[in-house]
């Protein structure tokens, strides 16, 4: 059997709020296999968010293990940890929140390939255009500003700039939540192709159990930062055994057909 992508155990993370400590996460586990997607749902407050956190070292956990492609990912520090982020990103909901509205799509995208030394100066051009015609958009949109573009192309951009270290996985932090359901179809099925084509892993965080169920292999249901629920995830959102989850799939919007993943 093949040795799981991302495995996690015991993860456990408090916060002090009003001088109160309040648990966020709470001995969480599991694992992520290449290629595969893994969501996390839940309510507001059930802890999806502060697990991405945790993975990507944004915050350090109380207790608990990480391995991440066989190597202890805790005990990673300084330029060991720098070189081994380009094989972990993340798409964020608002890709204004996650780079600077003002600068050029060729600045978004060149910074990656700059920071992680991926390609000298005079190659990067190419690379950038490479990389918007990966996700669908013409190379001339790197003249372009970020707040020139519409909520799809920026969505569109932030997942160029996530696929250009060559990550194993990438964590979709309700990265299609905000778009039109339209182009939520259209970033969907970009996602799909690049898992299909790269063997990309997925951690697709999601409060909506229609989309995780069109999109994702394994659903864990959150409930105050505890797992209340796990599986596969169409058989997960048909027949919940959690009142977490019969609640957040009598909340779900009807699935649309021809949107499930084959």
């Amino acid at each position: 059997m093949h040795e799981p992508l991302l495995a996690v155990s015991g993860l456990t993370k408090t916060f002090r709020r009003g001088g109160k400590a309040v648990p966020a996460v709470e001995d969480v586990g599991f694992a992520i296999m290449p290629g595969e997607t893994l969501a996390l749902a839940g309510p507001s407050g059930s802890g999806k968010s502060t697990i991405a956190r945790l993975l990507l070292r944004l915050v350090e956990p109380d207790s608990g293990n990480i391995r991440f492609e066989g190597a202890d990912w805790l005990a990673l520090r300084g330029g060991a940890l720098r070189s081994r982020r380009a094989r972990l990103q993340m798409v964020f909901q608002d890709p204004n929140a996650a780079f600077n509205p003002r600068a050029t799509v060729a600045r978004v995208l060149d910074d990656p390939l700059r920071i992680h030394s991926i390609a000298p100066r005079s190659e990067r051009p190419r690379r950038i255009a490479g990389l918007l015609e990966r996700v669908g958009l013409p190379a001339g949109l790197a003249a372009r500003t970020v707040h020139e573009l519409s909520g799809g192309q920026r969505q569109r951009v932030a997942i160029a700039r996530a696929i250009a270290t060559k990550p194993s996985l990438i964590v979709l932090d309700e990265a299609v939540s905000a778009l039109d359901v339209s182009v939520r179809g259209q970033i969907l099925e970009l996602l799909l192709a690049l898992q299909r084509e790269e063997r990309i892993a997925y951690l697709f965080i999601s409060h909506d159990l229609g989309l995780v169920r069109a999109f994702a292999h394994r659903l864990i249901l959150l409930e105050g930062g505890r797992i209340a629920e796990q599986g596969d995830a169409r058989a997960v959102v048909d027949a919940p055994r959690s009142a977490v989850g019969r609640a957040l799939v009598a909340a779900a919007p009807k699935l649309v057909a021809g949107q499930e993943r084959p």
